[in-house]
């Protein structure tokens, strides 16, 4: 019988040591416990396993994993790709910990914490996570900048369990007396590297003074610089180390990229070309990354007086247009979106199909997680990127991009990287290189546009009602 035992248990590890390797899954830690690979054996109360059944297949590989470790209550960092269905990986082991507290009253803060960089990522969770808290009859808000506070302020002031906030907004009331973390218990930094890049350190810390020792805390993170590990190492203790995919910064292979090396005034010209391909594409929703507001508003305006159907978002448009801005895009109407890289940090869109790079960003970091707002939860996408001689320095990251999703990678962006350190690349080159796209563009002003042609029950005809 012990025999049979043993069998049994090194057959099981062989599976997980399989399942760990198929996914590129890096762990480490001690006692991790083994992954749930269906909804039925990871101990959730019936309400949730049924909404999860409902919406869903399987668990995801971060699910998988995180479940059984946050339950276990160990902290956790965890490094994975946009649109590895990390949200519920933190939020249903949340929601579980907060039904094992003791009942709350009124003014009383919330058992649960999420710091998140953004409005829009903010909003995002609450909409995933809104069905399992209400299952449970718990009280969830989400606190904002670019609201009114008084909403918010009445919510926190009835008492709540959970609360998703970015971090300027939750000081507010937390400086002025309507919450506290007092009881605080769980706490996950989600998109930690993200919030570190918009200097939201200072108030990360501060808040996190505010909460007690003993909490449980999860970090979420797309990279693993050294301020995000400067920051695990002062905030967890025996965490649990997860990363899904390689080690390495990589693009999700999902995502065919094409790269255009063309000079600054062949942008424009080259991006009308290949729109008029993608709107007479059947799945056509296309965001367009641009380096600063001005840009994306300029631009807005010239596309939408040529009739294309195009809105953006940036930081200065008030909660009011965002959300607009993301319902008409959401539901279709407006397929085509401008971005900035903050505006867009964290959008939760599925059917993204295409990602158009009008300026390339300013590191390879945010190239991947530009392009990752296409080919998410396994479906195919596609991202062009355009790529000035000004751009030169940052060539030798980008093909490292290119070269480990295996995707062709332009000679002319190849030449780029080699006179990258001569000083001599301002003004050398000229037209473009499609890089693997439709040929036929000679880089010239003077090309036309044709439009007219989009019309997925959202009106679109070239009328100029965009």
């Amino acid at each position: 019988m012990v025999a049979v035992e043993v069998a049994v248990t090194k057959a099981v590890e062989y599976e997980i040591d399989q399942w760990i390797s198929e996914n590129q899954v890096t762990l480490d830690g001690r006692g991790i416990p083994r992954p749930v690979w269906e909804f039925n054996e990871a101990a959730l109360p019936n309400e949730l396993s049924d909404l999860l059944y409902a919406k869903f297949q399987k668990p995801t590989v971060i699910q998988s994993i995180s479940w059984p470790i946050a339950m276990s209550g160990r902290d956790i960092i965890s490094i994975a790709k946009t649109g590895s269905g990390k949200t519920l990986a933190f939020m249903l082991p949340a929601i579980i910990h907060t039904t094992k507290q003791a009942g709350r009253g009124r003014y009383e803060g919330p058992s649960v914490l999420v710091l998140l960089p953004t409005r829009e990522l903010a909003q995002q969770v609450q909409e995933v996570s809104n069905d399992f808290c209400n299952a449970l009859g718990l009280k969830m808000t989400c606190l904002f900048g670019g609201a009114s506070k008084g909403p918010q302020a009445r919510d926190l002031e009835k008492g709540v369990d959970i609360v998703v906030a970015t971090p300027g907004r939750l000081l507010d009331f937390l400086d002025n007396g309507t919450t506290n973390m007092k009881r605080c218990s769980y706490l996950v930094l989600d998109e930690a590297d993200r919030m570190l890049d918009m200097g939201f350190e200072p108030q990360i810390r501060k808040i996190i003074g505010q909460i007690r020792p003993d909490r449980q805390t999860l970090m979420f993170s797309a990279t693993w610089p050294k301020e995000v590990r400067a920051l695990a190492s002062d905030f967890q203790r025996d965490a649990a180390f997860l990363n899904v995919g390689s080690m390495e910064l990589a693009a999700n292979h999902n995502i065919t990229q094409f790269v255009d090396v063309l000079e600054e005034h062949a942008k424009q010209p080259r991006m009308m070309q290949l729109l008029n391909d993608i709107m007479n594409q059947p799945e056509c929703k296309t965001i367009i990354f641009v380096e600063t507001k001005r840009k994306a508003d300029d631009l807005t305006r010239w596309m939408r007086r040529d009739g294309w159907p195009t809105l953006c978002i940036h930081g200065d448009k008030n909660q009011g247009e965002r959300d607009w801005v993301l319902s008409e895009f959401k539901a279709g109407k407006t397929p085509i979106m401008l971005a900035t890289d903050v505006a867009a940090r964290g959008l939760d869109v599925d059917d993204i199909k295409f990602v158009i790079n009008y300026d390339y960003p300013n590191n390879s970091e945010d190239y991947v997680h530009r392009i990752g707002r296409t080919g998410r939860r396994d479906k195919r996408g596609t991202a062009y990127t355009f790529f000035t001689p000004q751009n030169a320095p940052k060539a030798k990251d980008l093909i490292k991009v290119l070269e480990e999703a295996g995707q062709s990678v332009p000679q002319t962006l190849r030449d780029l990287q080699g006179r990258a350190g001569s000083g001599s690349s301002r003004g050398r080159w000229a037209g473009s290189s499609t890089g693997g796209m439709k040929r036929g563009y000679s880089g010239g002003d003077d090309y036309v546009g044709k439009k007219g042609r989009y019309d997925n029950g959202g009106g679109y005809g070239g009328s100029g009602r965009w």
